[in-house]
Formats: structure tokens, C-alpha cells, sequence
């Protein structure tokens, strides 16, 4: 009986092991909040004060599905190069996985980057926009709700648009991003 024991929780031990093999983007975000190449911010949605624009039912509804953004943000320096090189490949390495469905591709005079989502059509349950620039760095926003689908982000970003927000609390990232 101790045999068969000891067995199942090697078994379980060596499944669990094998599970967790490729670093996942929440475990990427907590690895480096304290790294002083990256900028980390929590941030509610209620920052984008969207009760005070008129919005569609569609963009309300958006917005109203919204809990918060994951902000992590590589600013490239001279002295930081090899370390932004190699951080932007760990992040394309995690957004490989088969869970992310692409969104859009995002092509600027800022940067490339991407629009991916977690979740089915129906029940998205964040979304990730990623972007770089060889010249300043990148940027990833973990845009984390409840219900939200693929035409909410479309209407979310029109929300955006709409309302008179300028980065207002976002301190050093809303920096990164402006300039």
C-alpha cells in the first residue's frame, strides 16, 4: 500500500512538473515587477473616468465589463540592450502559446506589437497588447474583465477616444508610453 502511495504522488509529482514547463505571462509579470529594467503598474479601470463621456450602450457595456490593467513596461537604455533583447524574446515565446488567440496586428509609428486574447468569443477573460520599439523598449498591458468578447475591445478602444484621457495616474509608464 505505501508502495502504490510513494508511486501516485512521484506520478503526480513528475505530470505537474512537465505541466509547467513554459514560464506563463502572469508568471512573467511577477518575476520581474522588482526588475529595474521594467516599470510595473496595477491599475483599475476606473481611471479612464468613463462615466463622464457619452457613450454608446456598446462602448458602456465594454467598459462596464472591465476590472483593471497589468501594465509592465521595458524601457531600453544603452547600457540595457542585451537584456531588452533578450526579455523581447521571452515575451514572444510566451505569446506563442496556442491559449492566446490573435486579435490584430498593430503596426505604428511607435512600434509593432499585437492584439491577443485569453478565453473563447464569448467569454474573453483578458486581453494582452503587446508592443516594442527597437529604440525605446516594450510595453505589455494585461487588460483583465469579466464577459468580455472581441467586439468589446473595439468598442472600449473607441470609449478611449471619445473621452479627454491623457495618461492622468499613470506616472512614469504614461511617460514610457507618450514619449
Amino acid at each position: 500500500m505505501k508502495k502504490s502511495i510513494k508511486g501516485a504522488v512521484l506520478l503526480i509529482a513528475v505530470l505537474l512538473g512537465s505541466c509547467a514547463s513554459q514560464q506563463s505571462l502572469q508568471e512573467y509579470y511577477v518575476d520581474n515587477q522588482e526588475n529595474p529594467n521594467f516599470i510595473s503598474l496595477d491599475i483599475p479601470a476606473s481611471i479612464l473616468k468613463m462615466d463622464e463621456v457619452d457613450l454608446t450602450n456598446g462602448q458602456k457595456e465594454a467598459v462596464e465589463s472591465l476590472k483593471k490593467f497589468n501594465l509592465l513596461a521595458f524601457r531600453k537604455t544603452e547600457s540595457n540592450s542585451a537584456d531588452f533583447k533578450l526579455e523581447k524574446a521571452k515575451v514572444k515565446e510566451i505569446l506563442k502559446n496556442d491559449d492566446f488567440v490573435e486579435l490584430m496586428k498593430i503596426n505604428s509609428q511607435y512600434g509593432k506589437g499585437v492584439v491577443k486574447y485569453l478565453g473563447d468569443d464569448n467569454a474573453i477573460d483578458e486581453v494582452i497588447i503587446y508592443g516594442a520599439s527597437d529604440d525605446k523598449g516594450f510595453a505589455l498591458v494585461r487588460v483583465l474583465g469579466k464577459d468580455m468578447n472581441p467586439a468589446h475591445v473595439v468598442q472600449l478602444m473607441q470609449a478611449i477616444q471619445k473621452s479627454d484621457y491623457k495618461g492622468e495616474g499613470l506616472g512614469e509608464i504614461g511617460k514610457f508610453l507618450k514619449g
